[in-house]
Order: structure tokens, then sequence, then C-alpha cells
């Protein structure tokens, strides 16, 4: 199998064109591919696919095989690939996912793709849709027990679900300990993704990351996004104003904007090209 390794500020994935590769078990492949040990090493596979509804079609994989919905650094990759092999030939493209079409614009240097800017849709807040076993039509600051600590969490899907926790210290927190609590909390039926953000001023924060099925990453798009939209839900950051979102593996500039919409600005970048022996 022909592969390219590729990261969004450090979000690395095993690429594959779907348009030439026949993958019968993605999910197996993954979970092979993604070892950093016996594998090529990544965050997981992503396939290129033909789309009926646009210019190509991303299926992701976690590191664990289960299939995931959307990923923001991984999607700026997917448009970087599809533009710098031919697939498409145009600076403004549309990717199908599973949660829905999104649009992205590429900046193109020496004719490749260097910059992705991706309108990731609409932040969802409802609980029943996140999901999140709550009443109400937000989750906004509600406590939140882990271990028998109390947390202020805040909601969000970017498609997949998310759980921010605004506090301090966040280089301190041992996140193989509680991330998996945060994960399979009972409060989310389909797992979720938990960011823990510090504020450094109304355009800034930082921010650590424990995803679903892949465990601490250096960096989640979706992640970064999701935090955005709660820092301004929580009155830290303000709508239409781009927010750096700093994370272990770079920066990503997220916009949430007065539409709902939210706006994801960061690197694509190619590491090798290869084969591998399945």
């Amino acid at each position: 199998m022909k592969f390219t390794k590729m990261h969004g500020t450090g979000n690395d994935y095993v690429y594959v064109n779907g348009f030439e590769e026949e993958i019968p078990d993605p999910s197996q492949v993954s979970i092979q591919v993604s070892d950093r040990h016996f594998g090529i090493g990544s965050d997981g596979l992503i396939i290129i696919a033909p789309s009926e509804v646009a210019d190509c079609r991303m299926r992701m994989y976690n590191a664990d095989g289960s299939e995931g919905a959307m990923c923001g650094n991984g999607i700026r990759c997917v448009a970087k690939y599809a533009y710098d092999h031919g697939i498409v030939n145009k600076e403004k493209i549309q990717v199908e996912t599973k949660s829905g079409i999104k649009t992205l614009d590429l900046t193109v240097e020496n004719g490749k793709v260097t910059y992705v800017k991706v309108n990731m849709g609409q932040a969802i807040l409802k609980p029943a849709d996140i999901p999140v076993k709550a009443e109400g039509e937000t989750f906004i600051s509600k406590p939140l027990e882990v271990e028998g600590k109390t947390y202020q969490a805040t909601c969000v899907s970017m498609g997949n679900p998310h759980c921010v926790i605004f506090t301090e210290g966040i280089d301190d927190l041992d996140l193989e300990k509680i991330g998996p609590s945060f994960e399979n909390h009972p409060l989310f039926p389909d797992r979720i993704n938990t960011e823990f953000v510090e504020v450094i001023d109304s355009k800034t924060i930082r921010m650590r990351v424990w995803e679903r099925g892949s465990g601490e990453t250096i960096s989640c798009g979706t992640g970064t996004c999701a935090a955005t939209v709660a820092a301004v839900l929580n009155g830290f950051c303000e709508r239409d104003q781009e927010v750096q979102v700093q994370i272990r593996g770079g920066e990503l500039y997220d916009t949430y904007m007065t539409s709902g919409e939210v706006f994801m600005r960061g690197p694509a970048t190619t590491v090798f090209d290869g084969e591998i022996d399945l």
C-alpha cells in the first residue's frame, strides 16, 4: 500500500489515495499503521476517496480502529494532498466528511499548499445532539464530577463531541490518569474528547487535549474549535474575533462567527511518502 505521512500541527495521520488504492479493512489497517513501534506511527489513517457530492471524500480512522466523523487537522492535510497530487486544481474546494461537506480555502506557494482555512460548520450546543445525557438547550459551565473532583464543563460538538474544561496549570495535569475517566464518563454515550484550557487573554488560549480512541495528542483541530466556542460562550473571548489557540504541536487560529459557524486556519505539512506491506 502506498501512503503519505502528513501532519497538521503535529496531529499526524497516514494518508492513502482511495482513488488508486483498495483498502478492504480500514479499521485493521489503521491499527497496524498507527503503531509507533511496529507500524508507521500516527494518530490514525485517513483515506482520500471519490465523492459524488464534493471534490473528494475523507474517511478517517483513529489509532484504535474506530471510525471518526471529522478531524480539523486531518481535513487540512486532505486538502493539501488533493491539490499537491492533482486530484483538484483549484484553491477553494469541498470535502465530504461524515459530519457534512466542508469548504476549504487553500494558500498555495510555489505550487504547493502551505496553509488551509476551513469552514468547520455550525457549532452544535444542544446536549441531545452532542450527545450529552442532560436536559436543556446548552451545557455551558455545568458541574461535572470526575474521580471525586468537580469540574466546570462546557460541551460542544464540531461534528464530534467535545468537553471543554477551563483551568489553570494545564501543564501539571496527569492526563493519562484523568483522560480516560472523562472519555468514558456515563454522561457521554459516544465517549468524548476533552480539552483542558488556560485563558491567556481575549485573543489567546492554551490547550491540552485527550482524544477519544487516541489518548493525549499534541493537536486536535475540532478540539481547538470547540475550545474557542466554549471560550466565547464563557465570556473569555469574543465572536467574530480570531483566537490563537496554542497547542503542543504549534498554533491554530479559530473564529466563532455570529452566524454560529466556526472557521479554522492552520498549516498542513507532508512528512514523507512510502509503501508498506500489509
